[in-house]
């Protein structure tokens, strides 16, 4: 049977390959998308909005918890985590259809099943429901995406949860173990405490959150060690016994010596890895670096012709902003522009309470690239709506080139902090001084008007 020819290939169906194919697809382009069968990528079904749902129900637990600070007495009844499951699989449920439904009005053609290349632009797909379709076509986006990385052999006897099948609990657990203290561990510590775990944190790194600087780190390990979240750091792995679920033993080794973590569950949460291993993409002529992700240039090609990568598997950020961003850079170029990820500006949000945002340039980054730089720093607590608001942990940051006054970065360590950040992001992009968001008029009381105190506040 010849193959199917299309003009255009969507391999995943992620943020930036699933509006490639719809936008395409709208122009009336034939296109094909291949989804092994998460409808609307990993961000809706196990990823972002999941774990943002989950978020909300530990704010939610904690504010009950908070409530006699606000005049407020209520009576607190027993943890449903079976409940909160519910109400995150229904918010899942909604954007998937969602999704479902933009894929149908699009016109593009849809086929659930597994994508393996046989040839330059050419692949085979296993369907879901059994059987083989061929399909080429003359461009072809791969966007397959990343999974938890596998844990450790000392801790894969243990069967440990990963970011997925942590949220699929209909039981809360009574002691959390978490390994890593990256992203992904902190919001599942966070939430898992507020619903009323015990929670420690183990992590290789010899400081919290490395890569920030260390007064915001040193903050939020604050809020961690108020909340009663234990975090051990530079600490590795020796061995672990028991059976996540029924009971678990973690040896680690620290600077103090060897140490042991008993708890009921352990979470492994040390990065995610690529989906490319089953894609066959030599045969295609798709190179990819030591870790499996596709090598790409700065316009997203790949070593073959006509062949492009989006999103996380392009070993880019692993963000889905990044995603769609990708999509614009792919579309754009097709379209005869000539777009790249060269000195794209790239924020991000940690999605703890308070939540950090963050954009461009740390203190720690700039001096390391000897830069003349001006610091401003200012806590939550001097801001008029965090006091209102019962919300006065946390520190915002800002670094300030000291001689165009343009700002080269901030963290900003707030509740709604990377709603804020992004309003210091714009006047980046814009290439506004920082007296610019120190003088304009914001609304009070508001968060956003501590933009105008930490300005203010410039060495």
């Amino acid at each position: 049977m010849p193959a199917e020819q299309f003009e255009f290939a969507v391999v995943g169906g992620g943020k930036g390959g699933k509006t490639l194919a719809m936008k395409l697809a709208a122009a009336g382009r034939r296109v094909v998308m291949v989804e092994r069968g998460m409808i609307g990528g990993t961000c809706i079904n196990v990823a972002c909005i999941p774990t943002k749902t989950m978020v909300r129900s530990a704010k939610v637990a904690e504010l009950v918890r908070r409530a006699a600070e606000f005049g407020i007495n209520v009576s607190v009844g027993a943890h449903d985590q079976a409940a909160v499951r519910k109400r995150r699989r229904e918010v899942v449920a909604s954007m998937v259809a969602r999704n479902q439904a933009g894929f149908d009005k699009s016109g593009m053609t849809l086929v659930i099943g597994t994508a393996r290349f046989t040839g330059p632009k050419t692949f085979d797909v296993q369907l879901r429901d059994g059987g083989t379709r061929q399909i080429t076509a003359d461009k072809v986006f791969i966007n397959t995406g990343t999974r938890p990385a596998a844990p450790a052999p000392e801790l894969a006897a243990t069967n440990p949860l990963n970011s997925e099948s942590v949220q699929e609990l209909d039981h809360l657990p009574e002691h959390l173990v978490v390994i890593g203290g990256g992203y992904i561990g902190c919001e599942f510590a966070q939430i898992f405490r507020r619903l009323g775990s015990k929670v420690t944190v183990v992590d290789r790194a010899a400081r919290f959150l490395p890569r920030e600087d260390k007064d915001v780190s040193d903050e939020l390990l604050g809020v961690f060690a108020h909340e009663g979240i234990e975090v051990v750091s530079g600490a590795d792995v020796v061995a672990a016994s028991g059976v996540s679920g029924s009971g678990v033993k973690v040896t680690l080794k620290t600077a103090a010596g060897e140490r042991v973590v008993e708890g009921s569950h352990l979470l492994v949460a040390v990065g995610r890895v690529p989906n490319t291993e089953g894609l066959n993409l030599a045969a295609t002529g798709v190179e990819t670096d030591a870790r499996g992700f596709v090598k790409v240039n700065a316009k997203l090609e790949t070593t073959a012709p006509d062949v492009w990568a989006l999103g996380d598997v392009n070993g880019g950020p692993q963000f889905t902003h990044a995603s769609l961003d990708d999509f614009r850079i792919a579309f754009a170029n097709l379209s005869g522009g000539s777009r790249s990820t060269a000195d794209r500006m790239m924020p991000y949000t940690l999605f703890t309470d308070p939540e950090l945002g963050r954009v461009g340039l740390t203190e720690d980054e700039a001096r390391n690239a000897g830069l003349k730089i001006k610091v401003a720093k200012l806590p939550a607590s001097a801001i008029a709506r965090a006091v209102t608001s019962g919300e006065t942990r946390g520190l915002l940051k800002a670094v300030i080139d000291a001689d165009t006054n343009k700002i080269l970065g901030a963290s900003i360590l707030l509740a709604e902090g990377g709603e804020i950040m992004a309003a210091v992001q714009m006047a980046m992009l814009g290439g506004l001084p920082y007296t610019a968001l120190r003088d304009v008029v914001f609304a009070h009381p508001t968060m956003a008007e501590g933009l105008n105190d930490l300005f203010a506040r410039v060495e």
